[in-house]
């Protein structure tokens, strides 16, 4: 026989050996392959064939408005509400410090004694430093002196002034002489003046030896030490202090948000809240104080200043904040979650739970828009039932069923959908509460339109 022949009886009889053993191996083989993969094969053949597995809607595969099976879509839904919603400007901010002075010398000499500690609290009035004083002790002594001097030369010269005034009535001295001598007085009178001044100036020199706080703050790390001699005025400071409390969050908004904010801060400080970097954990809450009188024209936006108790000293100067505007206060709107909130090729719209158990879409109007629910300006009314998930395969008019538990079976991707925070009414002053009873916040920030990125509508 021919090797090619032999060759191809080879193969013909392995690939039958090999047909033969998946056959007999087929259900168990099926029994282990994944459930992807299970809707593909051929349903596994039985002896009484009436009891073979009826096929799957779609060819084995979920329908695209449908479950599994072929039923409703499970589904979340949410309702909506009627709530106070608060409009918030959100704006990355500075902490800055209410004052800061740094402590220079007036007097130049030595540093003897700084009694304060570094990073400790300090009152207006503490002493700070201590300069020797010594010379100008002197300089204030000399001042006293030459004020004594000249009082005896004013005193002596007012008594000649007197005798030389009784010659001139008996002619034994000319009146001349008498009205020199006047000149004299009044020479003296005026060095009397100046020796005033000199002593004042001495005594506020030597005052200036002593350094005290002009402001309650908190001392920084010194930049001199004692036993150091300091100029006056040099361009080193001894120490900076900073006032913390109050203390000041420098932040930026569109300029187009002072058409709202000029407005309602005549009316009332507006009330502003520094957050940490992820928006949800508030450090303090305090006032707006200084809308700034200009625009900054390279980056079109406006500076505003707000002032803070900083009571448990959460903000500290130099630091990033975000800042949280409150402008004003929509009353008695309807509220949804943002998750409800989809986009199609004729605008945005929402799927309402209709009483019939099939999801309506409806076409709403957003104005105001947060991360966990929007402001529904048209097209949702209080108490209607809106769905929030599996927008994937949901159309108008498709079955759902409602959910019992906290997740929706997989998606196409085959990740699980995390039930969303419903909306809930204001409660505890004016905190709302998600689906799983903590504290979901409300804030709007202001946007127009409305609606997260969701998947575009389904087609029919």
């Amino acid at each position: 026989m021919p090797r090619l022949s032999r060759s191809l009886v080879t193969l013909a009889v392995l690939l039958a050996a090999g047909a033969g053993a998946a056959y007999l191996t087929r259900d168990r083989w099926r029994a282990s392959a994944p459930p992807w993969l299970q809707a593909y094969l051929p349903p596994a053949e039985t002896a009484d064939p009436s009891k073979a597995a009826p096929a799957r809607a779609g060819g084995g595969r979920r329908g695209r408005r449908g479950s599994f099976d072929g039923g409703p879509l499970p589904v979340l839904i949410a309702e909506a509400k009627t709530s106070d919603v608060p409009v918030y400007l959100y704006g990355v901010g500075t902490v800055k410090a209410y004052n800061t002075v740094t402590i220079t010398p007036q007097v130049g000499g030595q540093i003897v004694e700084m009694p304060f500690r570094e990073g400790q609290d300090v009152k207006k009035g503490d002493v700070i430093a201590r300069i020797d004083d010594s010379t100008y002790k002197a300089t204030l002594d000399q001042a006293i002196a030459k004020k004594a001097q000249d009082e005896a030369l004013l005193d002596n010269a007012k008594r000649d002034l007197q005798r030389y005034m009784g010659l001139v009535a008996s002619n034994s001295v000319t009146r001349q002489t008498a009205d020199t001598q006047r000149s004299t007085v009044a020479q003296y009178e005026a060095q009397l003046k100046s020796d005033d001044a000199a002593i004042a100036s001495a005594q506020a020199t030597l005052a200036y030896t002593t350094i005290i706080a002009p402001i309650d703050g908190r001392a920084g790390i010194r930049s001199v030490d004692v036993g150091n001699v300091v100029q006056a005025s040099g361009s080193t400071g001894l120490v900076t202090l900073t006032q913390l409390k109050p203390i000041a969050v420098l932040f930026s908004v569109p300029q187009q948000a002072l058409a709202e904010i000029a407005p309602a801060g005549s009316k009332e400080p507006l009330q502003v809240e520094a957050l940490r970097g992820d928006n949800k954990i508030v450090i303090d809450t305090g006032k707006l104080e200084v809308i700034n009188n200009e625009v900054d024209a390279s980056t079109g936006t406006i500076q505003l200043k707000a002032i803070f108790p900083n009571d448990t000293l959460g903000l500290w100067p130099g630091a990033f904040v975000n800042a949280k505007l409150k402008v004003r206060t929509l009353a008695g709107v309807v509220v949804a979650p943002t998750a409800a909130i989809q986009r199609g090729p004729n605008g945005t719209f929402v799927y309402v739970l209709g009483d019939d158990s099939t999801a309506k879409m409806r076409p709403v109007t957003v104005s105001q828009q947060g991360d966990e629910q929007v402001v529904v300006d048209t097209g949702l009314k209080n108490g209607e039932k809106i769905i929030t998930t599996g927008f994937a395969r949901l159309s108008d008019g498709a079955k759902v069923e409602v959910s019992k538990s906290g997740a929706v079976p997989a998606d196409d991707d085959g990740e699980g959908l995390e039930a969303p925070a419903p909306a809930a009414q204001p409660e505890n002053g004016g905190k709302a509460e998600g689906g799983d009873g903590q504290p979901q916040r409300k804030g709007h920030r202001r946007q127009q339109g409305g609606g997260a990125t969701p998947a575009p509508a389904p087609a029919p």
